[in-house]
């Protein structure tokens, strides 16, 4: 059985989609910070190894755990979850009306071998007006998600397109996740 080392709603939801039994194990491991380390895809990579390594129960060798850290990234800045309402409408003010990248790091820990991958989607956001974000503030739902934004719910609306895998957005590149899993020889 799969151990998700993270509580998103989001994550599970998109495992129960594809029929994977699994159990959430949140861990509350010190994440790597952009300011530490400012290469998107490399973010989200150590952060997905970290977040899976620290679920291990030493004695549960044979358990395959899956670890995830998602980013948005706009020329040169990193977005993770906005702390409050001032830095979601900092962020959706800067994505609004450009294209900007979502980076998301899937790590699998099977016993001593760690597998990893990185999904990179392009999205374009429409333009906003003030009135838009701050209705969309109001709504809560910028809250816990990178780039302030979650394409799946009532910001499906600001989206003009993407390029890449959707569920990478959501936060799970699910096609990512079957193939290192093959490549692991791990079943989902």
């Amino acid at each position: 059985m799969l151990i998700l080392a993270s509580a998103s709603l989001r994550r599970s939801e998109l495992l129960k989609q594809i029929d994977c039994k699994f159990v959430c194990r949140p861990t509350d491991c010190a994440e790597i910070s952009p300011l530490q380390e400012n290469n998107p895809e490399e973010l989200v990579k150590q952060n997905a190894i970290l977040k899976a390594t620290a679920a291990v129960i030493a004695e549960n060798k044979d358990e395959v755990i899956l670890g995830a850290d998602t980013i948005v990234a706009y020329y040169g800045q990193i977005y993770g979850k906005p702390k409050d309402d001032d830095e979601a409408y900092f962020m959706l003010k800067n994505l609004s009306g450009h294209t900007h990248q979502v980076y998301t790091g899937i790590a699998l820990v099977c016993g001593e071998k760690i597998y990893y991958d990185v999904a990179v989607t392009d999205v374009t956001m429409k333009e906003l007006t003030d009135a838009e974000i701050h209705s969309y503030i109001k709504s809560g739902e910028p809250h816990g998600k990178a780039g302030a934004y979650a394409i799946q719910g009532l910001a499906s609306v600001f989206i003009k397109k993407i390029n890449g895998c959707y569920f990478n957005v959501v936060g799970l590149p699910l096609s990512c996740l079957y193939d290192l899993a093959k490549k692991a020889d791990v079943k989902l």
